[in-house]
Formats: C-alpha cells, structure tokens, sequence
C-alpha cells in the first residue's frame, strides 16, 4: 500500500534497531501523540500510526514478515498490511510509559494509605509546645495471619483462571482489527490468588480495624494550620509493603488578650488621659511574666511599644519575635460636675495653644495640595 509510511520510518529507528530502541522510540512518540495529552486535530491518526507501527515491530514474528513483504503480507488474511489493531485499555499504555510490561503485578507489595488528623491547641500550647497522646482509627496487617488473608497453616493458591496475572483478556475480532481488553480476574477479583480456608480475624482481607494510641510532639512555635508528619503511622501496607504516613493539621484557639502575626505578638492595652499626657509607668502581660512600660508624656492614641524577645520561639531558627503593645486613650464616658469643670478650665488655659495646633495642621494640608 503506497500511502503508508514505513514503520521503521514512523518510529524514527534503522532497521537494525534493538527491541529496547523500538520500546524506547514507542513510548515518546506515544506519549507526544496521546490524544488525552496532545490536542491537536491530528494527534488520534498519528498515535494511531506509531500504535501500529509498534505492534509490528515489537513482534519478532510479525517483523520478519514485514521486513520480508512490507506492508503487503500474503500472510495477512484481511490484507490489513500488518495493523493487528491490539488496543488494550489506557493503563497498559500507562504502564509503558512508567515502566513496566503492561500488566501490575497483583501480589506486589502495596503501600499502605495516608491518614489525616486534626488536633485543637491552646494559644499557648502552640507557642510553648506540648507532648500528648491520640487515638485513631487505622487498619492494620492481620496479626493472625500476617496480611495473607489465609487461614494459619494454610497459603492462598494461585488463581487457575488467571494464572495468577490478576487479570483475564478477552479477544474480539473486528473490522478493523483484533481488540484485546484486559480486565480484573472475575475469579479472583484481580488478587491472582484464591483463599479457600479464610483467617477467621480478618476474614481474607489480611487488615484488621484497629484504634491505635500514639504519642505526640507538638514543636514549640507551630502556627494555626501547620501539619506534623509522622512517617509510618499510617495505615498498613499489603504484602509485605511499607505502611502510609499519618499527617497531623494544627487548629490554635485564639486568645482572649494575645494576637499572632508570624513570629510576633500584638497586643493593646487602655491608657487615661491623663497617664497619656503626663506619661506614667505600666505593668504588660507577656507569654511568660508581666513587665514594665514607661509611657512617654504625651503619648497618642494608638502608638506602638515594641518589647524585644516577647514573642514566640521561632520554629525552625535561634530566638523569639517580639511583643507589640499598641496604647489606646480611653476617653472617660461618665464624669463628675467638679471633672468637667476642671476640664473646662482645662480647655481655656489650652485654647491658645490648641488654636496654633490648627492653624499649623491646616497650613501642612494647604501646602500639600499646592505641591508645595
């Protein structure tokens, strides 16, 4: 057939090329022209093409004749030109693409899953660190019959059906070609193994349920929504396999007083009218003890006081953040005859200078929207 284009030529490989070379050239052209990867209008034919042209040449048989006769083979029964049409499911061309021979083996060791536990923290538990006990719900392999699913004394027997492979093919002759589907054993349920006398703990699943006690270790600094990972602690493997990892996510209680950002902690207290005017020196409540903070007079609402090393222990560094103290200026919402008279007078003895304050604010407004 004139308008095929030679295989070796699809592939990109010489004719003296190894079944490694073919493999190799097979699975980054399939992989370029995958239609579930590449978008392309013409993707399907090409993968269609470099399908094809594997199917020949990965076969010994097949590519004696085609290296004989082309793609005229008198052997052909539907002068198809070698295209067997051998499409089994999407996984079996995964499997190539990761290794693999196109079939999983059922009895390998399999990885056990990943479990998730959120654990509540106190502010401070988080700020200082706790070590505490959890129980959760995992499975785990069968001590009974460690994970075979058998009976003790006995042993699973490979499947007949499957011969063990985990999966049975079914053949289909069609108009374009031989279709091959493989599909899980409907004997052994894709296992490749039969239990006819069943461990009576776990009933053939080779995993029980189980509510484990592990001790925690919660660092000192760890914030709001931070995970902790503890290798193993999953649930078990299968076979022999390794079991999964348990990941810990961390809620923090807020504070009644206390506020995190990063490493840092804020804070706000009250200041009177007067301690802001006239300063004064009041006592701060840290993570750990109370302090000292001189007020400067004059001092305005709002201001902030750094208190160095007040903070949380950073988690994954020397030292602790720091403490921020913002002062508010409570104004007094009930006041005696004799306060706002004293205020009054206040006020008079002030109005000159509060004046001056004025004229000078607006000065800098008006200088600004000039461009000054």
């Amino acid at each position: 057939m004139a308008d095929k284009r030679d295989y070796y030529e699809v592939l990109g490989v010489g004719k003296d090329a190894s079944e490694d070379d073919i493999k190799k050239a097979y699975r980054k052209m399939a992989r370029q022209y995958h239609p579930d990867v590449n978008k392309a209008a013409d993707a399907e034919a090409k993968f269609k093409e470099v399908k094809e042209a594997y199917d020949v040449l990965s076969d010994s048989q097949q590519r004696s004749r085609y290296d004989q006769y082309g793609h005229i083979d008198p052997n052909q029964g539907m002068g198809g030109g070698g295209f067997s049409g051998d499409f089994g499911g999407f996984g079996d061309i995964f499997d190539m693409f990761f290794g693999g021979n196109g079939r999983r083996d059922p009895n390998a060791p399999q990885r056990g899953n990943d479990l998730q536990y959120t654990m509540t923290v106190e502010f401070k538990e988080a700020v200082f660190g706790k070590e505490t006990d959890i129980t959760i719900p995992r499975t785990e392999t069968c001590d009974t019959c460690h994970g075979s699913g058998a009976k003790p004394g006995t042993q699973p027997q490979t499947c007949s059906v499957c011969n063990g492979s985990g999966q049975q093919e079914v053949v289909q002759n069609t108009p374009f070609g031989r279709m091959v589907n493989r599909r899980a054993c409907s004997n052994c349920n894709g296992t490749g193994k039969i239990i006819k006398e069943r461990c009576t703990t776990c009933h053939g699943n080779g995993k029980v349920k189980k509510q484990r006690k592990i001790h925690v270790r919660v660092p000192a600094g760890v914030d709001d929504g931070a995970q902790l990972r503890m290798t193993g602690e999953g649930e078990g493997g299968l076979r022999g396999g390794p079991a999964g990892d348990l990941y810990i996510v961390i809620r923090v209680k807020p504070h009644d007083f206390f506020e995190r950002e990063g490493d840092d902690i804020y804070c706000e207290v009250p200041l009177t009218f007067a301690q802001a005017a006239l300063g004064d020196e009041i006592e701060i409540p840290t993570l750990t003890e109370k302090v000292k903070l001189k007020i400067p007079a004059g001092t305005q609402t709002g201001t902030f006081f750094r208190l160095k090393g007040k903070g949380v222990p950073r988690l994954r560094g020397m030292g602790q953040g720091d403490q921020h103290v913002k002062v508010v200026v409570i104004t007094p919402s009930k006041l005696s005859d004799e306060q706002k008279e004293l205020l009054r007078q206040f006020a008079s003895l002030d109005g000159e200078q509060t004046h001056e304050q004025e004229q000078s604010f607006f000065d800098r407004v008006k200088k600004a929207f000039r461009g000054d």
